[in-house]
């Protein structure tokens, strides 16, 4: 049962905020209060020894300052910077925290380039411009759903993360 929820709360969540990022440019809190809820709830279940939950809070304690930084800015949305640091609690202060900062960046830059490219060069169709969503991200005044780059990242990491390793051991 435990493996189950490792297998589903964290997936779930990551992809629906991404989802919802790209459908609606905005990640609404409860999916970042339901992913720190979820993390010490399973952290709770499995028995997380205390000086792990140091190294998890860390994770997203450096990455929050950051993007907080980055929010001040204008470069990031708030339910962007409250999404990319609840997933740095699950992942934690570890080499798979550099590494998901790293997607994040990679996948970001590609979603602006090829969002960029889809404003400035390529006319809708009709039938698409009445989808709202895609008029939205094909809108040149809109923003960019950086949620979506986080959550594919999130997900290309989790696999890598002790969380995941708990899973494997069970079977």
């Amino acid at each position: 049962m435990l493996s189950a929820a490792l297998l589903v709360i964290f997936p779930m969540l990551v992809a629906f905020g991404g989802a919802t990022d790209l459908l609606t440019m905005t990640i609404r809190n409860r999916v970042s209060i339901l992913l720190l809820a979820g993390f010490a709830a399973l952290a709770l279940a499995t028995g997380l020894p205390l000086s792990a939950w140091g190294s998890h809070a860390l994770g997203l304690l450096v990455v929050f300052p950051v993007c907080f930084g980055f929010f001040a800015a204008g470069w990031m949305g708030g339910g962007d910077v409250k999404f990319i640091s609840a997933i740095s609690l699950w992942i934690g202060f570890s080499p798979e925290l550099a590494g998901f900062v790293l997607l994040v960046s990679t996948y970001g830059m590609l979603l602006t380039l090829g969002l960029l490219f889809m404003r400035t060069s390529l006319v809708l169709p009709a039938s698409l411009a009445r989808q709202e969503w895609l008029a939205r991200l094909h809108d040149q005044k809109s923003g960019i759903p950086y949620g979506v780059a986080i959550a594919v990242a999130g997900l290309q990491i989790y696999p890598m993360t002790s969380w995941f390793q708990q899973i494997s051991q069970a079977y």
